[in-house]
């Protein structure tokens, strides 16, 4: 059996990457997650939980022990080189636990949601296409705001460091609209689910995707 063919999800911060993923998984499409990998590999106890304490210092260890992911956000977002820093120190770790999830997939396709995919593009190489979430950028703030924890400068700060939304439509294959409802998502994503199995089966018979 060929390997599953990986798709590239990504989107700016409030672009609604979750809603869509939920969306696919609820069609039995299987997901690996960089937010949640990163998440995983920095649990109190977990080799990443002790790299970043000893780069960052106390300070980065909230008071109930685990990692005070707000304030190093925000100290990261402030120092590029900090950014950097913490990066070399959790992407191969996070890289390691991706490929574990992708190793594990038994459907035609599955997604790998990467926020940063394209800014980075370290795990480029590894999506057949990239499917990128789109909201108007006013959008993105309002609804990262509105679940709390960030200010729209915070807000702001994080998409300075991300591409644009020009940049990051000109750089899809496949777009998904989320400046709706809810609701808008499920169509659009039917869609694609039907686009990407039949991809994935011209893949497999070596036939031309769109033959």
């Amino acid at each position: 059996m060929n390997a599953p063919l990986v798709i590239g999800l990504t989107g700016g911060i409030g672009s609604g990457k979750s809603e869509v993923a939920r969306a696919f998984a609820a069609r039995g499409i299987e997901i690996a997650d960089a937010d949640q990998a990163a998440h995983a590999v920095t649990d109190r106890g977990k080799p990443g939980f002790d790299s970043v304490v000893a780069a960052f210092g106390p300070e980065a260890v909230g008071s109930n022990g685990e990692l005070d992911r707000s304030w190093l956000r925000r100290r990261v977002f402030a120092d590029a080189k900090d950014r950097a820093r913490l990066e070399s120190l959790l992407h191969p770790l996070i890289q390691a636990r991706l490929e574990s999830a992708i190793a594990t997939w038994r459907g035609p396709y599955g997604l790998l949601s990467v926020p940063l995919l394209l800014e980075r593009g370290g795990l480029l190489s590894r999506v057949a296409r990239v499917l990128v979430v789109d909201c108007p950028e006013d959008e993105q703030v309002r609804r990262v705001v509105k679940r709390g924890g960030l200010t729209t400068a915070d807000v702001r700060a994080v998409m300075a460091t991300q591409l644009t939304r020009a940049e990051r439509l000109a750089r899809a294959d496949d777009i998904i609209n989320n400046s709706g409802s809810l609701p808008d998502i499920a169509p659009q994503v039917a869609r694609l689910d039907a686009f990407y199995r039949e991809f994935a089966a011209r893949r497999r018979t070596g036939e031309p995707a769109g033959a």
